[in-house]
Order: C-alpha cells, then structure tokens, then sequence
C-alpha cells in the first residue's frame, strides 16, 4: 500500500484499491489474524463491557435498557467494523467512548435516558459536520506524533501494571499464561503454528477451569438473546451543555486519536475525515437504542496490528467485526460468561496483547523529538485528572503541545 500525500489530501478519503472478493480475504486470512480478532472481542466484552455494565447500573437503568445498550455497542458498530476493514483493506475497530460512557454516569443522576440520548444525537451530528469539513485530519495532522504517542503510553501503561498485579494476585491463572506467552514468543517456529496470545488466551481458559474460579453470578445464565429498547430523544439545553462537547471531545481527540495513532505507528493510513463522519453517523444509530457514541478505538486497533504482515491485517479486523456482531446478539450470555471469568484472566490476557505496543508507544513518544512535551503529556495523561468533565487524556495533549511549543521550538521546525 503506498503511502498518500497529505498535502493534497481529499476531504473524502476514497480507497486506494477496490474491496477485496471473498476468495482475496480467505486467502489473506490466517490463524494469526483470526486470533488478533478474537482477542480485540474479548478485550472489549471484558474491561470495556464492564464499563458499560457499571454505568448502567449506576444510573439506574433497567436490565432492558442495559442490555439494549450492549447490543448497540458491539452489534452496530460491529458491523462498522466489517464494512470500514473491507472497504479500506487495513483493521479499523470501531467500538464505543470509554471515557464518554463513564461521563454518562453522573449525567443519569439528574438527567433522563430520553435527555442524554438527546445529546448522543447532537454528538453525532456534530462529528458528522465536522468529518464533512475535513477540519479533523487538519488538526490531526498538526499535532506532533511523538506527544500523540506520549498521550498513548499513558492511557496503556495500566495495562502493564495490571498484567504484573495479577501474577502477583494470581499466579495459579496468570503465570502459566505469561510462561506460555513467553514460550511462543521465542520459539519462532511454534508461535508461526500457535499465536503467542492464543496460547495464553487457551492456557488460560485452561488454568481457571482447573482452579474453579469461574463463579457465574447466582450459579446460571439467565439470559441468551438481546431484546432492543428503542429510545425517543428529550432535548435538554443542560444535557447539551454538560455531555455534547466532552462527548465528542473524548471521540474526536482521546479514542480517534489514540486510533489513529496507532494504526499510523503500524504504517497504515487510517481515513481520518471518512472516520469522523462515519463515527458520526454511526453514533445517531446507536443513540436510537440508547448506546453511547462510537469512536475509532485505540486499544482493540492496537490488538489488531500487533503481529502479522501489514496488508493482511484487515482480515483481523473483519473477524473482529462479525465476533462483536455475534456477540451483540448474544450479548446476555456472553456478558454474563465474560464476567464470571476471574479478573487475573482479563488482566493477563490485555497486558500480554498490549506489551508490544506498549514498547512501540515509548519509542515512538521519546525516541527523536518532542521528548520534553512527550514527557508532558505522559504525566499529565496518567495522572488521571478530570477538569469540566473532561479526562487526562485531553489534557495530556493540551499541556504537551504548550510546553513543546514553548521549550521546543526546532522540533516544530525540523518536523
């Protein structure tokens, strides 16, 4: 795939080549990008997915609208997923704002679901017009790669120490994981037949199977389908101002940034416009069952392009696309499975994924320039602040580029 010229870029980014057949995609697939995809799922029906749980619960919705929520996250943008990997033949995952849904949570407190459903309407039509201007790649573009990447490190780095507190929490499950991970890593021939993370993925089934710390809440599973609850949107001049601009501030600069960046880092060249428009789109269709707004997700990307060669990682991201389908369908069951499985399982698994990208973000932020606002914004970022409801992340980049613009002034040049 041949690198595009940015100066003379269109507002819509069209395809560089036509979509592939079905014979093109069976053949670019392999079990390396199988199980990249695999893995992006379950990282998103874990962590993720208990994000979701958590803030419908602390917002007082019903099962129902809970669970219409979970199907719109993964079911449509599941299918985005598809549609985006196969059209532009390189993975681009699409979930929904992590960030955003723990904003949502307070929101429930005093406003209603009808409300801020409301304001994922004016989300969404704000990132569409923004998208069809092509003023986000403008700003994307600008913004130096080494404190975007910095921004990166540090929304990742937890994913890091969860890794290292669950060997020491739970060893029985999680060291075995890493021995085998380790194992598959060095022996170059084993781990071309059995990805590293899928032998992890399979030990560790294994290893919590045999422990007995599988624990289903109240012994069964009392769901299989997911039922949609269609929601009517409320317009509220205080749900506009509290949750339209930090939604898509966490859209726009965290989630699509970190996307971005880091399938930039894999040396593809995500269509930043068409991904603001389509993330704009897309968040008016969820809004419609009650599901927070979608984004071009960085750590799921980052899962996706970890291994494998470059122009058949598009495949990771197709089978990704229809596992989140499936799994929005079955959304009940499989939530209530994902969530049975003992923390140590999760943290291992996400650590292990994000162990490479994590090393390629460092290099990436402080291995030429920009390293001061690099370093910037890597505090800022896992300091974990939130001001006027707006997270780290945000911050991290405002303070990095500040700081480089002042202290760092040849960079901007020479770059």
């Amino acid at each position: 795939m041949t690198a595009v010229d940015h100066s003379s870029t269109r507002r819509f980014e069209r395809p560089e080549r036509r979509p592939p057949g079905a014979r093109r995609i069976l053949g670019d697939l392999g079990p390396r990008y199988a199980a990249n995809g695999l893995i992006g799922v379950v990282f998103s029906a874990t962590g993720p997915g208990a994000v979701v749980l958590a803030v419908g619960v602390q917002g007082g919705l019903s099962p129902a609208e809970i669970a219409s929520w979970v199907f719109g996250v993964f079911f449509l943008n599941g299918a985005l997923t598809v549609l985006a990997s196969w059209v532009y033949r390189q993975p681009l995952a699409f979930f929904w704002t992590i960030p955003g849904t723990v904003l949502v949570g307070p929101a429930l407190g005093h406003l209603s679901l009808g409300q801020v459903v409301g304001a994922y309407l004016a989300t969404g039509v704000l990132m569409l017009l923004l998208g069809l201007t092509g003023w986000v790649r403008t700003v994307m573009d600008a913004i130096p790669m080494p404190i975007v990447m910095a921004m990166v490190a540090g929304v990742f780095l937890s994913f890091g120490t969860g890794l290292v507190k669950a060997v020491v929490s739970d060893a029985a499950v999680a060291a075995p994981m890493v021995v085998v991970f380790v194992v598959l890593s060095a022996w170059a021939a084993a781990g071309r037949r059995v990805p590293p993370i899928l032998g992890a993925l399979v030990v560790g089934a294994v290893a919590v199977a045999v422990t007995g710390t599988f624990r289903l809440a109240g012994g069964t599973v009392s769901a299989f389908l997911a039922a949609l609850d269609l929601q009517t949107p409320q317009w509220s001049l205080q749900a506009m101002f509290e949750l339209v601009i930090p939604l898509a501030i966490t859209v726009l600069v965290v989630q699509n940034g970190q996307g971005v960046a880091v399938l930039r880092a894999a040396r593809h060249d995500p269509p930043v416009n068409v991904v603001t428009s389509l993330c704009g789109i897309w968040s008016v269709l969820a809004a419609g069952v009650g599901a927070v707004s979608t984004c071009l997700t960085g750590p799921t990307n980052a899962l996706l392009t970890v291994s494998g060669e470059r122009h058949r990682q598009y495949t990771a991201g197709i089978v990704c696309g229809l596992l989140a389908m499936v799994f929005g369908v079955f959304a009940p069951l499989f939530t209530q499975l994902m969530l049975a499985a003992p923390v140590a399982f999760v943290a291992t698994l996400g650590g292990l994924a994000m162990l490479k990208v994590l090393q390629s973000a460092f290099v990436a932020a402080f291995g030429s320039r920009h390293t001061f606002g690099a370093l910037v914004t890597f505090v800022v970022t896992v300091s974990g602040i939130t001001v006027l409801n707006i997270g780290g992340p945000f911050w991290g980049l405002v303070a990095g580029i500040a700081v480089s613009r002042l202290l760092e002034r040849d960079d901007f040049r020479t770059g």
